[in-house]
């Protein structure tokens, strides 16, 4: 399936209830020239008083961390399967609670957390070069830069080096490069866990959209255009220096649906 670009391959527990993912099966099942390709495996399972519980791995084989466009594409999944008996879902994701729906616009919107650990005006040294930039995690940590180009920008050049700073050491970061009009926002994203860009990044999407708030005064909902063409929407309400309602809405589609023998990747 693909969030916004961001794709994941899902698997369904009670389809597949003997699948053991070892980190070498994840990372080969991820590759896309040796395996299906996608830039982490979503894992749907079970789970009593709840649609499903979310179980995310990244393309490396690591885990722990919330994946928006995941949470999303797995809201569609829970409804496409009959997982769920309406288009309000509830589920599990790092035994955190979390809810979300299909809209009417055939979208799928990804209710969130607030964010938390928000530091504006860091200062980074990047090649030698001092850049400011923002610190933020919605579920995931982010950081956010502004640039005067985004399709200048060396982002896996940048972006790695920054996700390995001993700055964030020793988890790392998500990188994005954000531009803005002073109403919409563009932006390109280094993802921590698949060690590239990526067509779009919901956790990131949602950081920019926060930081774009801060710093430009841009209102929700935030409009924010991707690496691979499609739209995010981010909402949220302002409270002070809190923010609440958190939202992240965009498109979802099947890519294609298939069997692979787990044994090829053992």
């Amino acid at each position: 399936m693909s969030g916004a670009g961001n794709d994941f391959i899902i698997i369904d527990k009670a389809q597949n209830p003997e699948i053991v993912l070892t980190i070498n099966v994840i990372s080969r099942l991820c590759s896309r020239r040796n395996g299906i390709g996608a830039d982490g495996i979503i894992i749907i399972s079970d789970r009593e008083k709840f649609d499903f519980s979310m179980d995310y791995f990244n393309a490396d084989g690591s885990t722990g961390t919330l994946c928006g466009n995941g949470a999303r594409c797995s809201i569609k999944f829970a409804v496409d399967t009959g997982k769920t008996k309406s288009n309000n879902v509830s589920f599990i994701s790092n035994e955190i609670e979390y809810t979300g729906e299909l809209l009417n616009n055939g979208l799928i919107k990804f209710n969130m957390k607030p964010p938390e650990n928000i530091e504006e005006n860091i200062s980074l040294d990047v090649a030698g070069s001092g850049i400011s930039a923002s610190f933020l995690h919605t579920g995931s940590p982010h950081v956010v830069i502004v640039v005067d180009d985004i399709d200048d920008v060396p982002v896996i050049k940048i972006g790695k080096e920054i996700r390995y700073s001993e700055s964030f050491a020793p988890e790392g970061t998500n990188v994005n490069f954000i531009e803005t009009t002073g109403k919409e926002i563009f932006i390109r994203t280094y993802e921590r866990g698949v060690e590239d860009e990526t067509y779009a990044c919901g956790t990131g999407a949602v950081a920019a959209a926060i930081i774009g708030n801060i710093k430009f005064g841009i209102k929700p909902p935030v409009s924010l255009h991707t690496k691979g063409g499609d739209e995010l929407v981010v909402s949220f309400m302002v409270d002070g220096s809190d923010y609440k309602s958190v939202s992240l809405t965009g498109p979802v589609k099947d890519v294609f649906k298939g069997e692979i023998s787990i044994n090829l990747f053992s």
